[in-house]
């Protein structure tokens, strides 16, 4: 990577920042305590219409951590949840002057040679930066993501704001204790930030789907990045909910790639892709055919150690023929601890859901009668429910991506009115499984991408 660090962190970005999250997130709890104190849930869905409008107005990764909020249980009312789980990033776009200043500070006053082409204008904006469509001197499409200035100061403020409403939450007798769940937001916010980790994300997807024709990962321009811009090969492709329509054949087709770009890297190099948001994904043609799905997006990746995989593999046999001691072991692998007979009953809950289409070997819908935006839903509710009684529950950390990566794959699937056996699919990713040889293909894949092992 090239481009020295142009942008300080500066106090004055820092407290502006502060001003403009800290107003929004007060009110936000300040109402949202009104609404556990007074029991006014149901009665405050125009405060939070007005709450996402506000957030959805700031650039930064403020959107992306609502976005997260909305799927834990019992940290915001549900007219709140509702509202921001529909936070996308359409924050108004740099000018072309501005973003001429942000190139030339990343690739030095000659940037435009660089390049054969650039669009000043972009083609996508995200939480963090926005997509420029370019070419090289010899002609190849490019995607170039460019950070938008200050997001070391963004990320920080809004990572203060967020503590201070998990703080709020903790003092209202949760269900849930959200401090590991904290801890993983703020560590997997500040690695997007870093345009560097992300472009060796996209390598160890190469990788990891190298055997996986269905997906396909676009190749990462070095020579044309930094730490805060990334060239990455433009992948043509169409919007995955436009073949909602389409022939079953074609949707369970692209079903199956999404499927094993979620699985085979999780299940051969310990890896997941933590953000099911639907514009990460697109469809890739060949001969005016759908053939599968390319892979856009690698800032929000978890990478797990080889026994948390091992955990998923133990818990889902354990499953298969009711082995208590199992699933027992697979939850205690996973770092759930002082687990009474009581709360491992109601993890099951959470757990035969989750698990539920890869138990089943029959042709069936991910979720049968289920709408995608109701998916989990019920089962979170008696999961929450239960643990009112029995809990609180400490959640292990890597969990938080962990599931909301398998909810927003659920979702993909539901979209796609995919008919599938997920159990085939599953068994055959899981087939020669040992943690000695993940362990082995892990850390291979690990070098080769130039990224650590974990802890």
């Amino acid at each position: 990577m090239a481009g020295p660090d142009r942008e300080a962190n500066r106090f004055s970005a820092r407290a502006a920042r502060y001003a403009r999250v800290g107003a929004n997130m007060g009110g936000v709890a300040a109402r949202m305590a009104g609404a556990r104190l007074f029991n006014r849930d149901g009665q405050d869905a125009s405060n939070a219409a007005n709450l996402a409008q506000a957030l959805g107005g700031l650039k930064g990764p403020i959107m992306k951590v609502a976005q997260l909020l909305a799927t834990i249980p019992d940290l915001v009312p549900p007219e709140y949840a509702a509202e921001l789980q529909k936070l996308q990033s359409e924050a108004p776009p740099m000018g072309a002057a501005f973003v001429k200043r942000r190139m030339q500070a990343e690739l030095g006053p000659e940037w435009r040679q660089r390049f054969g082409s650039f669009d000043l204008n972009p083609a996508a904006a995200a939480s963090l930066g926005q997509v420029h469509k370019a070419t090289t001197t010899d002609g190849v499409a490019l995607a170039c993501k460019l950070q938008y200035p200050d997001m070391q100061s963004a990320v920080e403020a809004d990572l203060q704001q967020l503590e201070l409403l998990f703080s709020l939450h903790r003092r209202m007798d949760p269900a849930i204790d959200t401090r590991e769940i904290a801890k993983e937001i703020g560590e997997r916010v500040r690695e997007e930030l870093d345009y560097g980790r992300e472009a060796k994300h996209a390598a160890l997807y190469a990788s990891a789907l190298s055997d996986v024709p269905e997906v396909r990962v676009p190749r990462i321009h070095l020579d044309l990045s930094t730490q805060r811009l990334l060239s990455l090969q433009w992948l043509e492709g169409d919007k995955i909910l436009s073949f909602a329509e389409a022939d079953v054949a074609i949707r369970n087709r692209l079903a199956i790639a999404m499927f094993k770009a979620w699985w085979h890297p999780f299940s051969h190099a310990a890896v997941i892709h933590g953000d099911p948001h639907l514009g990460n994904y697109t469809v890739f043609s060949e001969g005016g055919e759908p053939q599968g799905i390319n892979l856009l997006d690698y800032g929000c990746v978890r990478i797990f150690h080889p026994r948390f995989v091992g955990g998923v593999v133990d818990l889902y046999r354990g499953l298969q023929t009711n082995d208590r001691d199992r699933i027992v072991h697979a939850y205690e692998t996973w770092g759930f601890k002082n687990l009474s007979g009581e709360l491992i009953d109601i993890l099951n809950i959470w757990a035969r859901f989750i698990y539920a289409p890869l138990l089943d070997d029959r042709v069936r819908t991910v979720a049968d009668g289920v709408k995608p935006g109701e998916y989990g839903r019920r089962e979170a509710f008696q999961v929450h429910k239960a643990l009112k009684e029995k809990g609180p529950v400490t959640v292990p950390r890597e969990f938080v991506f962990m599931d909301r990566a398998a909810i927003g794959l659920g979702a993909v699937f539901l979209h796609l009115k995919a008919d599938l056996n997920y159990h085939a699919l599953f068994e055959a990713e899981i087939e020669r499984f040992s943690l000695e040889a993940l362990t082995q293909a892990q850390e291979a894949a690990l070098t080769r991408a130039g990224l650590p092992f974990p802890t």
